[in-house]
């Protein structure tokens, strides 16, 4: 054995490592689909209550439409009574189909497209300004080949999801000035002037009202709060007290309102055959197709004034049924809101449960002659293809909503 040290040997490691051992393996990123499918469709069952009830309404007001305008379409399209019932029942079924369909969609993909819906409604509301059909002075409908379609209907659904996102967004400065109330009612405010170019007022209320609706629960100050709704109390009662601001026919309708006498086979006509209705209603109605008023009384009964005619045919009982309805309607949604898992969510479908509670409440406002006629219809009971058809589309979002969450479907 030799005394002689030898020095240590070095081994090259790209000789006796294996080339995977010696080289760092490279992961190359799998670049992702601009929107996988996961983020398209949502699973879960979708609330049962809240479909029951909105099939209900919708079963409902197709049985009372018929009843209200058959002889009304018998006068005015030669003898064809179920004009307005045959399309209407179309109008529903795509409507359901378009609800079953966004019930699927992942809610995340409305939020994901909030700019581009902003943007494409008041693209909408500016063009019915200059290409519209020829009523009156009113510049509220699209003329699409043999249909039209209304944009402020859109408007509606996109100042909610609009506002949702801004304030899911700036939660935390919700309490601020400028965030908590510039910024939001300068959004609302650009809708409400474009709707208001359209000669639109019931539809520049309902939006306003929306999105007030939305600070309200979206964390503006009290305090601010209390003194905007202040601001419009006074312009409100500055407008009642002085008609002549307004558009003609507005200002009439506030003049017929205040005074009982004018006008009354003009401007008060439908709501005086209205009241009449109602009254003869009686508690439990004249019986399902026994309205009298709806014989060419109350005007176009298809529309604003149909629920005269269900008080009068279903009398107060079948009324307070239907308000029922519509209350556990909302009730259910402020439900699914509440057990909703983001802010964003929780704040769209507060927003389009609001609406539907906004419409009712003021269309029977207008009917019993609390209110001015503002022209609002009344939610899944009105004639209307846009109108139905975007409504049915809003309770898809607040089912596809209701799959996101985990409250037990019952």
């Amino acid at each position: 054995m030799s005394d002689r040290l030898e020095p240590p040997k070095r081994y090259d490691r790209r000789i006796t490592e294996p080339e995977e051992a010696r080289e760092p393996k490279v992961i190359k990123s799998e670049r992702k689909p601009f929107l996988p499918k996961s983020d398209i469709l949502t699973l879960g069952g979708i609330d049962i209550p809240f479909f029951a009830i909105v099939i209900g309404l919708l079963t409902i007001g197709l049985v009372m439409l018929f009843s209200a305008t058959y002889p009304y379409a018998y006068s005015k399209f030669n003898g064809d009574s179920y004009y307005y019932t045959k399309r209407q029942l179309i109008f529903m079924i795509i409507g359901i189909i378009v609800m079953l369909v966004v019930s699927k969609v992942n809610y995340q993909l409305i939020k994901r497209y909030t700019y581009p819906l902003l943007g494409v409604t008041l693209l909408l509301l500016v063009i019915v300004l200059f290409y519209h059909t020829n009523f009156q002075d009113f510049k509220r409908w699209i003329p699409i080949g043999p249909l039209t379609f209304q944009p402020s209907d859109l408007a509606k659904f996109t100042i909610i999801v609009v506002l949702a996102d801004y304030i899911s967004k700036n939660h935390k400065r919700m309490k601020h000035l400028i965030n908590g109330v510039v910024y939001p009612l300068g959004i609302i405010a650009v809708f409400c002037v474009l709707i208001h170019l359209e000669n639109h007022n019931s539809g520049m209320i309902l939006v306003f009202l929306i999105g007030a609706t939305l600070m309200f629960c979206g964390g503006t100050d009290w305090k601010l709060f209390a003194l905007g709704a202040g601001v419009v109390v006074a312009v409100a009662l500055f407008v009642v007290l002085n008609p002549s601001v307004l558009q003609e026919y507005a200002g009439e309708r506030i003049v017929a309102w205040l005074d009982k006498d004018y006008s009354p086979l003009d401007a008060r006509w439908q709501t005086n055959n209205s009241l009449y209705a109602i009254g003869s209603g009686g508690f439990f109605g004249a019986g399902l197709g026994n309205s009298k008023q709806k014989f060419m009384y109350v005007s176009e009964p298809q529309n604003d004034f149909i629920f005269s005619i269900v008080c009068e045919e279903l009398g107060f009982i079948g009324a307070t049924v239907i308000i029922v309805l519509f209350a556990l309607l909302f009730l259910r949604g402020i439900k699914i809101a509440m057990n909703s898992r983001d802010r964003f969510a929780t704040l769209v479908v507060i927003g389009i449960v609001s609406q539907v509670a906004i419409q009712v409440i003021f269309n029977i406002l207008v009917v019993t002659d609390t209110i001015p006629n503002t022209g609002i219809s009344l939610p899944f009971f009105s004639y209307g293809g846009t109108s139905l058809i975007m409504l049915l589309a809003e309770m898809g979002v607040v089912l596809s909503i209701s799959r996101s969450t985990n409250q037990k479907k019952v």
